[in-house]
C-alpha cells in the first residue's frame, strides 16, 4: 500500500537525492539508503519501489530492529508446521509475499550474524528456506536496506559482513538532514500545520509569525523531519486563539514551566529579566522603561503558559478583559477567539 506521506522539499540538496532515487529505481540492484533518524528512509524506499517496473507488485517493509532474532528469522524466511513450540501451521515469510517486488529492511545494521548469512545466499541467489524446512524456495525480490549507522566501520570490527554489505550497496542514497535543507523548514512546518489546524477544527492555518519562524530555522533539529513535525503540531495544540498567527513554537515538551532560573553567568544561564533588559536601554526614560518591563513581562508569562490567555491572566493575577488591553496594548496579539464552532 502506498504510504499517505510524500517526500517534501524545493532545497538543492533534496533534488539532487530525489533524482539519484529516480535513476536507480530503472535497474533491477540492492540499494542502500543512508540518513539520520527521521530523514525519510522509508519514504525513498517507497519512491525506489514505485517508480520501478515493480510499482504494480507488493513493497514489504521489515524493521529488523524490532524483532528478536528468532522471530525476524521466521518473518522473513518463514516457518514449517512444528518448526519450534508454537508453530502449528506453515507460514510464509516476507520474502515469499513480497516475490515479484520489493523488500524493505529497516535498520539492517541491526540483524545477527546469522541472519545476514541468510540474507546474503537470498540476495546473491534468491535462494532460501523456511525455518524447519528442507525445501530449497525460489524468490524475485529487490532488497532495499537502510540504516543510521555506519556499516563500513561494523564491516571492520566484524558486527557486520564485509561480502554482504558489498552485495546491498550496488549504490547508496544520502538522505540530506533538515540542518542541511534549511530552505525547506518553512514549507515543511507549513504543511504539517495545514494537517494539525484541520484535525484541530480551525478553519484554516492563521500562519506563523516572524518570532515563530525565527525558532524554526534557528534549531539544529536532530532528530530531523520527525522532530519538526512533532514540534509544529504540539505549539498548534498548544495556541489559545486560532484567529492569530501562531508565535510561539514549543520545541522541548520536556521543558519544565517550573524550572528555576540558573546563577547569573551560570553555564545555560536564562535570559536577562525584564529589569535589566529595561535597564541596558538607557536612552529610555522612566516610563519608556516601565512599559519595556511591562512588555517583557507579558511576553515571558504568555510563552510558560502556552499562550493561553485566561492561563496567563490568572498567573498574574489579573481579570482576562485586564490582560487582553494589555496584550492589545504592546501589540502582542489583540483578535478575540473567533466563536465560530
Amino acid at each position: 500500500m502506498r504510504s499517505t506521506e510524500s517526500i517534501i522539499g524545493d532545497s538543492a540538496a533534496l533534488a539532487q537525492a530525489l533524482e539519484h532515487i529516480s535513476r536507480l529505481a530503472l535497474i533491477n540492484r540492492p540499494v542502500l539508503v543512508l540518513g539520520e533518524r527521521g530523514t525519510g528512509k522509508e519514504l525513498a524506499a517507497e519512491r525506489l519501489h514505485f517508480l520501478s517496473g515493480r510499482w504494480d507488485a507488493p513493497l514489504v517493509k521489515v524493521n529488523c530492529a524490532a524483532m528478536a532474532e528468532s522471530l525476524l528469522e521466521s518473518e522473513l524466511f518463514g516457518h514449517e508446521t512444528g518448526a519450534f513450540t508454537g508453530a502449528t501451521r506453515a507460514h510464509r515469510g516476507r520474502f515469499e509475499r513480497a516475490d515479484g517486488g520489493t523488500l524493505f529492511l529497516d535498520e539492517v545494521g541491526t540483524m545477527s550474524p546469522r541472519l545476514q548469512e541468510k540474507l546474503l545466499r537470498l540476495v546473491e541467489y534468491g535462494e532460501f528456506e523456511r525455518l524447519g524446512g528442507h525445501q530449497t524456495l525460489q524468490v524475485d525480490v529487490r532488497v532495499v536496506a537502510a540504516t543510521n549507522a555506519d556499516l563500513r566501520a561494523m564491516a571492520e570490527d566484524g558486527s557486520f559482513r564485509h561480502d554482504l554489505l558489498d552485495r546491498l550497496s550496488f549504490d547508496v542514497v544520502h538522505l540530506p538532514a533538515l540542518r542541511q535543507r534549511p530552505e525547506d523548514i518553512p514549507l515543511l512546518a507549513r504543511h504539517f500545520a495545514v494537517q494539525m489546524s484541520a484535525e484541530l477544527g480551525w478553519d484554516l492555518f492563521p500562519g506563523f509569525t516572524d518570532e515563530a519562524l525565527a525558532t524554526l530555522n534557528g534549531h539544529h533539529w536532530p532528530g530531523n523531519i520527525r522532530e519538526l513535525k512533532n514540534a509544529v503540531e504540539r505549539s498548534l495544540h498548544r495556541w489559545d486563539d486560532p484567529a492569530e498567527a501562531v508565535g510561539s513554537i514549543a520545541i522541548d515538551p520536556f521543558r519544565s514551566p517550573f524550572a528555576e532560573p540558573a546563577a547569573p553567568g551560570a553555564a545555560g544561564a536564562v535570559p536577562a529579566t525584564a529589569a535589566e533588559t529595561a535597564a541596558s536601554q538607557p536612552d529610555l526614560d522612566f516610563a519608556g522603561r516601565l512599559a519595556r518591563i511591562e512588555k517583557q513581562l507579558l511576553e515571558e508569562a504568555l510563552a510558560e503558559n502556552g499562550h493561553n490567555q485566561r492561563r496567563t491572566a490568572d498567573a498574574l493575577g489579573l481579570s482576562y478583559d485586564q490582560l487582553r488591553g494589555m496584550v492589545r496594548k504592546h501589540g502582542l496579539g489583540g483578535r478575540r477567539r473567533s466563536n465560530k464552532p
